[in-house]
């Protein structure tokens, strides 16, 4: 299947996602009860169900929120390969979202499209339909994978591909862009980091950046994985706004 795909048709995309509430008095009662059950198994014995709240709840989309989607893909100029990127941050995630599915609805709607992203099967897709569903947003058809056997999903997923059927093994993208020798997307923050620079240091920029570094950095281990050499040179990064 992948010899046949496009490399042009492929748009490469991360999230970036922070807890829905900086405290978590400020859940309801309800969701501050449930909460408490869904962290019972995964928290420490010191640790509070508020505490695993402001480091974990991110991760899950029922009390987390996307804060940051980048996006970008490749095109050829010259013998060159370009890339030219965007991405779709704000504090309203229904602003965020919907200029997101307006995007691919209007750009990437037809059946050679695809969606690539790093753990993205596992995370970055199910997260994106979820927050959609919960902010009354049409998911796009390319998104909607809902009742498909795995074989008729048609994303990519870098870690799945480096996984070649071994489903107990998990790489990180760092891993791979060093073993491919990429420079290393991760030299400001980390994931574990996303949430307090974002409500503590209200610092929505800085995310950015981070999210758009592992958008090109996916795109770059692809093309090393398709046994495309031709690099993605930084002077051929162009950001649209």
């Amino acid at each position: 299947m992948l010899e046949n795909i496009n490399l042009q048709d492929i748009l490469f995309l991360d999230i970036e996602t922070a807890p829905v509430t900086k405290n978590f008095e400020d859940l309801s009662e309800e969701m501050q009860w449930l909460w408490d059950r869904k962290s019972a198994r995964t928290r420490t014995e010191d640790q509070s169900p508020a505490d695993a709240f402001f480091e974990r709840a991110g991760i899950f989309a029922e009390y987390g929120k996307i804060i940051c989607i980048s996006v970008g893909f490749l095109h050829k100029s010259d013998g060159d390969w370009h890339f030219r990127m965007r991405s779709f941050a704000d504090h309203d995630e229904k602003k965020l979202l919907g200029d997101f599915a307006h995007m691919l609805t209007t750009h990437f709607s037809s059946e050679y499209k695809r969606l690539c992203g790093h753990n993205g099967k596992e995370f970055d897709f199910p997260y994106i339909c979820r927050r959609m569903l919960i902010n009354e947003i049409r998911i796009p058809p390319i998104l909607q994978i809902q009742g498909k056997k795995p074989w008729e999903v048609q994303h990519l997923d870098t870690l799945d591909l480096w996984k070649f059927g071994d489903y107990k093994n998990y790489t990180s993208l760092r891993l791979l862009a060093a073993l491919f020798n990429i420079p290393t997307p991760k030299d400001d923050i980390d994931g574990s980091e996303v949430a307090g620079v974002y409500w503590n240091d209200n610092d929505l920029d800085r995310i950015v950046t981070y999210c758009e570094k592992d958008v090109v950095t996916t795109a770059r281990i692809f093309l090393k994985m398709m046994g495309n050499h031709d690099p993605i040179r930084d002077e051929n990064i162009v950001k649209n706004e």
